[in-house]
């Protein structure tokens, strides 16, 4: 089959999780036999067209606007126009998959114009991040979204939890969304021969300290204020031996002002943008990993804390439940309940033996439930049913 896929944002632009759930997942579909053209935006001075790992890279220069929104505008006109010159050179498509909302006009658009059915990925919706639609922007990108999901022939989204999402907040059919998790393609876990373990740690924490880091953006969603509320109770517990390291750029002056406020300053280190190479060493050397967040569709950081073999603690919101298996494979604790998060960090901290039993259960999850070669066999499923449905129908 023939793909045309638009994405705003593609590896080495990442703003979020769609750049990798992208490059990750069409490389696979490559292997499996697709032919796939991806748009997307230009970079820095990463080439306009490219090949990588068999996938057809398209970037698109977008003219600056006056807002966030128009400037989303000039880049569905970007998109649109690149795609609609591609499908007349490079013959006919068999579907056009957009993800989220904001390539969405131009998918639309390329849909009725080359009568192309039109498969949507929602990673996120406003709806779910405010916990209801309260204002004129997010009412804005709502109803961009619920065009989206009406005018796809097929919607796929991460995790169960999202796919009653979609349809409470868009009223989609229950039977046109799909559920396919996102994965993570294993890393190469080797440091070198001569890597100093400790010299490396003691950059964070005092050798009689635990590490227990945060990793992701500073938003509210992430529920960072509430791995900060609940840290003091770890402290006391820990006896003081323990250090909370949050890693992650973005403004966290607020954040800092709180830990401050709380008293253990000196318990605490920002380290802002870490990078891939410290990034790898780092993980290796931590105790635990906490997502707290207050929304999450799924986290695929939980993912890379699987393949790291660092014992996770998350919130029991939205997807994360589905990720992480409680007492299997990491802990599970309330949402916006800081009492509960220190147990959780606490009962992993306090259990070596426990918290080895759960790694090895996540990294094993990881292997049977996250893999990309699996998932994008699923995804290939819905572009086969959809390309079949399309055959039976006169537009």
């Amino acid at each position: 089959m023939k793909i045309l896929v638009l994405s705003w944002e593609f590896p080495p632009r990442i703003v979020g999780g769609i750049a990798r759930h992208v490059a990750e997942l069409y490389p696979e579909l490559v292997k499996l036999g697709d032919e796939i053209h991806l748009l997307t935006i230009e970079f820095g001075d990463t080439p306009h067209y490219e090949v990588v790992d068999g996938v057809h890279i398209y970037r698109v220069s977008v003219t600056p606007g006056h807002d966030f929104f128009h400037w989303v505008m000039n880049m569905n006109e970007s998109l649109g126009a690149l795609g609609g010159k591609l499908i007349k050179e490079e013959s006919e498509f068999d579907v056009i998959h957009a993800h989220d909302w904001l390539v969405g006009d131009a998918a639309i658009a390329l849909k009725h114009l080359f009568k192309l059915p039109l498969v949507a990925t929602i990673h996120a919706t406003e709806y779910g991040r405010h916990n209801g639609i309260y204002n004129e922007v997010q009412r804005y990108i709502h109803n961009k979204e619920s065009v989206l999901v009406y005018e796809a022939w097929r919607v796929i989204v991460c995790t169960g939890y999202m796919r009653q999402e979609a349809e409470r907040a868009f009223a989609a059919p229950w039977d046109k969304i799909d559920v396919i998790y996102n994965g993570l393609h294993l890393p190469n876990k080797q440091l070198p021969p001569d890597f100093d373990r400790m010299a490396f740690r003691r950059r964070f924490a005092v050798d009689q300290e635990k590490i227990v880091y945060y990793l992701g953006r500073m938003s509210y969603e992430k529920g960072l204020a509430v791995l900060i509320d609940a840290f003091p109770q770890v402290i006391r517990e820990m006896e003081g031996k323990v250090k909370l390291v949050i890693v992650g750029g973005g403004k966290v002056d607020e954040l800092k002002q709180r830990v401050w406020d709380l008293g253990f300053w000196h318990k605490c280190y920002f380290t802002g943008f870490m990078s891939e190479a410290d990034l790898k060493p780092f993980q290796t050397i931590a105790d635990c990993a906490v997502f707290p967040s207050l929304y999450e569709p799924f986290g695929i950081v939980v993912l890379e804390s699987f393949a790291a073999k660092v014992p996770v603690v998350v919130s029991d919101t939205c997807g994360l439940p589905e990720v992480v298996r409680h007492t299997q494979t990491g802990i599970v604790t309330r949402t916006n309940h800081p009492e509960s998060l220190a147990l959780g960090i606490l009962s992993l901290l306090k259990n070596p033996a426990y918290t080895r039993q759960l790694v090895d259960n996540a990294y094993q999850d990881l292997l049977n439930r996250f893999d990309w070669v699996k998932l994008a066999y699923q995804t290939q499923r819905v572009y086969k049913r959809v390309v079949e449905e399309r055959s039976q129908v006169l537009w």
